[in-house]
């Protein structure tokens, strides 16, 4: 077996990995990146519309043209990159990290690190995973999956469709449908609210003239060889009300019920998992409880834009530059989700340090005020002019803004978010 040294190895090379990859390079440390797809890029590569880089680059860009910045970036820099490589296990001995790559061009190879970041990403719910019930034809796609097929293979999942959760890939997926000449029948979200951007509401839907039904499920699926026709059931107060149920003609149905972080190596070598994202728990370093070992973009949250993927694993490359400089903090406690939040992401914060966090409510509301709190003392307020589950939001505590006097009243030091 081969063995190769580095100082990290970087897992993913989408947009998470190359970002974070880029920053541990720039402090003058050697990183390889292990991508199990011929080309970097990740997922980016088949979302050909635009409303990608107005936040990280100040213009809108496709998918591919995001990618292709990073690429540029990668290619120029001293990072080792393996592509057609899966990651098979990981070890640990003292310090140093043994990862084991599989390729079909190399055969196995045992990366020597100081450090890894996981940055693989997620991926799709399916049909098991919501338990629809009905016969099992073909034209039952993941959306994710029809992108691709539609965007990079060059085919057409079917002619008449209904999408399945109203997601933004969902959405796009109901746009992109109708430009290649199917009729999308239907968009069917068992939410009384919709799960995607506003703005993809509006461009995908409203446009086209596409019919969004709210707190509706799908009932059965019929078909034989192929999808014929769907049965859609109303929900009141999440009871489903069959004797308002009617039928959907169609031969495909478009799945856009939702991501899962990749974290089955991760959970393989014991790293603990936050029920509430199904990534890493990790400190303000965004460093997971296996020291050295850090996770940041959609395997740590699922993130709604790609430029807030890209910011986040900006600074995780830092992080993991900043441990191997041999800059750690002990100060770090417990951050918890309060009132209408479902998750808050890093799981500690540093009195004494910058900390950035990200989080998704529970409710949709207008004029809504995060407040955040240490001990049950108010140490920073937000208004909010409008919020949703579907839009993941951001705020920073600033170094110092939890005083002294603070932390000195109590051994625990939990730090609450709540809205209201």
């Amino acid at each position: 077996m081969k063995e190769l040294k580095f100082d990290t190895l970087v897992i993913g090379g989408g947009s998470a990995g190359m970002a974070a990859a880029l920053e541990v390079s720039k402090r003058g440390f050697s990183v390889a990146v292990v991508e199990r797809e011929n080309s970097m890029g990740g997922i980016l590569n088949q979302c050909i519309h635009n409303g990608f880089g107005l936040h990280h680059f100040n213009e809108e860009l496709s998918g591919p043209a995001y990618a292709e910045k990073f690429i540029d970036m990668v290619e120029s820099s001293n990072i080792k990159v393996f592509l057609d490589m899966t990651v098979m296990d990981m070890e640990e001995t003292g310090d140093m990290k043994y990862v084991y790559g599989m390729s079909g061009k190399t055969g196995m190879i045992k990366f020597c690190v100081k450090t890894v970041i996981f940055a693989n990403g997620c991926r799709e719910r399916n049909r098991g995973s919501i338990g629809t019930p009905g016969t099992r034809p073909s034209g039952v796609f993941t959306a994710g999956l029809a992108q691709r097929l539609v965007n990079m293979e060059g085919y057409i999942p079917g002619k008449e469709c209904v999408i399945v959760g109203s997601g933004d890939i969902g959405l796009i997926m109901a746009r992109r449908m109708t430009w290649v000449g199917a009729k999308v029948k239907a968009v069917i979200e068992i939410q009384p609210y919709p799960a995607g951007l506003t703005r993809n509401i509006v461009q995908c839907l409203n446009d086209f003239n596409i019919p969004l039904y709210l707190s509706h499920v799908v009932g059965d699926i019929h078909g034989k060889d192929r999808v014929e026709s769907i049965d859609v059931i109303p929900l009141k107060n999440g009871v489903e009300q069959k004797d308002k149920s009617f039928n959907i003609i169609c031969d495909s149905l478009l799945l856009a019920v939702g991501l899962v972080p990749d974290n089955e190596l991760a959970q393989k070598i014991g790293i603990s998992i936050n029920p509430e994202t199904n990534g890493p728990i990790v400190d303000r370093q965004l460093m997971t409880g296996k020291n050295g070992i850090f996770a940041c973009g959609n395997v740590l949250h699922v993130h709604d834009l790609v430029d807030f993927v890209t910011e986040e694993s900006e600074r995780c490359g830092k992080y993991a530059a900043d441990y191997m400089d041999g800059k750690t903090f002990s100060d770090q406690y417990r951050t918890v989700p309060g009132q209408n939040i479902k998750y808050l992401v890093p799981n500690f914060y540093s009195p004494h340090r910058d900390n950035k966090f990200y989080l998704r409510t529970m409710i949709v509301k207008n004029r809504a005020e995060l407040i955040v709190s240490v001990n049950g003392k108010e140490i920073f307020s937000k208004k909010l002019k409008h919020i949703q589950p579907s839009e993941m939001i951001s705020f920073s505590i600033l170094e110092d803004t939890v005083g002294a006097e603070i932390i000195s009243e109590c051994r625990n030091n939990t730090l609450e978010v709540k809205i209201v």
